[in-house]
């Protein structure tokens, strides 16, 4: 870990505990400390090494992949299989144990559990000839192949999505096409007769006519969340009601949340001023990094790092994602106007600061 007492070598960046994902890394946000020449081989990884989280979620791992030399905090263990394993199949055991509840025996702590070496080292997994092991990781490893490119897909699709966003509701280029007489690109005639052939002057310059500018706390309903006490274990068991922390975007690679890392029993969830909110709840983190944006595709329950914008706002979560992406340095100001931090004052300045445009009459584009 990153010692005051002991900052001497080369400035270089390493894994923490939430760059690690179930199967890869996000490496979006790495943190740099010293090394010296005589830690290169302890703390460094090596193509194929199978990287595995203590705490957070005990047990995610993924195998690193890249080129030599990127270093790795002590809330991780590497481990470098023998040739009577592969590590590919002792990745998808880590994440059928995980799965299975057949790690938890092996955590220490009560609230907070970790996965120590020593509880890795006397690990009893079932070992098939090697022959056997590569064939199973085969399947497997097709259909994560898959997944990845449904991803890839996904993203691309995002980009579109973005992109017309942005020509509609940034650059009103359908606004600016009427205007010219010509039809909307790429639109059907429907969709087209939703926009004006004009604009007309607001606070934040030329907007479509009839449509108006108005505080995102006007039309967009959002609460804050809280954390309950971590060392009183019956707000945490059983658990039974999904909660989340910033932590749990770190790592997704489409904006939808569809699970957590921790959950809450009933009394955990009273202590929760947000309580349980409802599937399509638009997240956004408030700190520690500002900025991750998801919906949620199951109700649960957030911490004080979230500002979650409801379902039932007048503008629907999807917009508010695309808006809130292009206008997120801005947001990002905002947020650091919020007395250190502060999530109710973060909260007012998110809702109060910033203007939206939005047609006036039912029939919105």
């Amino acid at each position: 870990m990153l010692d005051a007492k002991k900052n001497k070598g080369t400035p270089q960046p390493y894994l923490g505990n939430s760059n690690v994902r179930w199967g890869y890394f996000d490496l979006a946000d790495l943190a740099e400390m010293r090394f010296e020449p005589h830690e290169e081989e302890r703390y460094s990884l090596a193509p194929g090494d199978l990287v595995v989280c203590e705490g957070g979620e005990p047990g995610r791992c993924a195998i690193w992949t890249a080129a030599p030399g990127m270093k790795i905090q002590k809330a991780l263990h590497r481990i470098r299989p023998k040739a009577s394993l592969n590590n590919y199949y002792l990745f998808y055991w880590f994440q059928h144990a995980a799965n299975m509840g057949l790690l938890d025996p092996h955590f220490t702590g009560t609230t907070i559990k970790h996965l120590t070496g020593k509880a890795i080292a006397g690990l009893e997994i079932p070992l098939p000839p090697v022959e056997t092991q590569v064939a199973m990781v085969g399947i497997l490893k097709s259909f994560d192949d898959r997944i990845t490119l449904l991803r890839e897909t996904n993203a691309t699709l995002e980009a579109i999505a973005h992109a017309l966003f942005k020509s509609w509701f940034v650059d009103f280029d359908p606004v600016r096409a009427k205007m010219e007489g010509r039809a909307p690109e790429g639109m059907i005639d429907a969709t087209a007769a939703l926009f004006p052939d004009g604009f007309e002057e607001s606070e934040l310059g030329l907007v479509p006519r009839g449509w108006r500018v108005c505080p995102i706390g006007d039309v967009v309903e959002s609460v804050g969340g809280g954390t309950p006490n971590t060392k009183e274990s019956s707000f945490w068991e059983p658990g039974e009601y999904c909660w989340t922390t910033p932590k749990d975007l770190s790592g997704v690679q489409a904006p939808v949340l569809l699970t957590t890392e921790r959950k809450l029993s009933a009394k955990g969830l009273s202590k929760v001023s947000s309580g349980l909110l409802p599937a399509g709840t638009l997240l956004m983190s408030s700190r520690a990094p500002i900025g991750y944006l998801a919906i949620a595709q199951t109700p649960l329950a957030i911490n004080q790092g979230y500002i979650a914008m409801l379902p039932s706002s007048r503008l629907p979560p999807l917009y508010m994602l695309f808006w809130c992406r292009h206008n997120m340095e801005n947001i990002k100001g905002r947020a650091k106007e919020g007395l250190n931090n502060l999530p109710r004052k973060q909260k007012s300045n998110f809702s109060r600061g910033f203007g939206c445009i939005r047609p006036t009459n039912s029939r919105s584009p």
